[in-house]
């Protein structure tokens, strides 16, 4: 087989494997309710795919160093999530979602021109949950009104997954580590969340979802850096995986947590 039809045929099989992935975890949202889909999203729904198929074409220098652009940028996700949340009360969705893009797009430019440390990756992610997890705390609890889904809407949201992946794989042999680790950590699930239910439902009840996401994104964060270290130390696979575990592990830690407050 020739050669660019065997990159095709593997670009191909690993959007497939990507949209399967979010299809189950969109079922799992939609039928959940808000709290638990909330964290549902904050598992690597997106960025796990293409970091698993990044670590197969690169090694783990490559995905080491990938990590370390990550996870500042997930200091920008909170702040695009703050920012659709106090618009989504009183704006549509192009206002709300639009101006939120544009916030992460800005603070992922001027993330990329610094080389940034564990330790300073891990400094942006505590200044910036400390201040928007407060901020968001108000907007949680809202009466969520009855979804119905519409036939495209987990497609849609595969189909968007399905493309990151197939931009971050075919462009990281010429954009580097630093690019390919920012536009993985794009925030592909917040924003299809955003433009399905915003229309549907509302923007207070949308904002809520998001709202409640904040905490397992923070454990998102943990998660990155883990990856970055086990990587270093014990190489791709045992990285992603230990990344994967602290990711799950913080998420039923808070359903938990949550669980026991709403028992007592």
């Amino acid at each position: 087989m020739p050669a660019e039809l065997t990159f095709l045929f593997f670009l191909l099989l690993r959007m497939a494997i990507a949209a399967a992935f979010v299809v189950t975890a969109s079922i799992i949202t939609e039928r959940s309710g808000p709290v638990i889909g909330a964290l549902v999203a904050t598992l690597p729904i997106s960025a796990g795919p293409s970091y698993v198929f990044l670590a197969l074409d690169h090694d783990a220098a490559f995905i080491a160093q990938g990590a370390l652009a990550s996870l500042p940028v997930n200091a920008a996700t909170i702040f695009l999530g703050l920012t659709y949340v106090v618009l989504a009360q009183r704006r549509n969705l192009i206002v709300s979602c639009g101006a939120a893009i544009a916030v992460w797009i800005a603070l992922a430019s001027i993330i990329r021109q610094f080389d940034w440390s564990l330790t300073s990756g891990l400094a942006a992610n505590l200044i910036a949950f400390g201040i928007c997890i407060p901020l968001l705390a108000r907007y949680r609890h809202v009466k969520m009104p009855l979804v119905t889904r519409r036939w495209y809407d987990i497609p849609f949201r595969a189909a968007l997954v399905a493309t990151l992946v197939a931009i971050v794989v075919s462009t990281s042999g010429w954009v580097g580590p630093r690019v390919s680790g920012i536009i993985a950590l794009y925030p592909i699930v917040f924003t299809s969340m955003m433009v399905i239910l915003h229309p549907r439902i509302g923007g207070p009840p949308t904002a809520a979802v998001i709202a409640n996401a904040a905490w397992g994104l923070l454990g998102f964060g943990m998660a990155i850096a883990v990856m970055h270290v086990a990587v270093v130390k014990f190489g791709s696979v045992i990285g992603l995986t230990l990344a994967l575990a602290t990711c799950v592990s913080w998420n039923l830690t808070l359903w938990w947590t949550a669980r026991r407050k709403k028992l007592s």
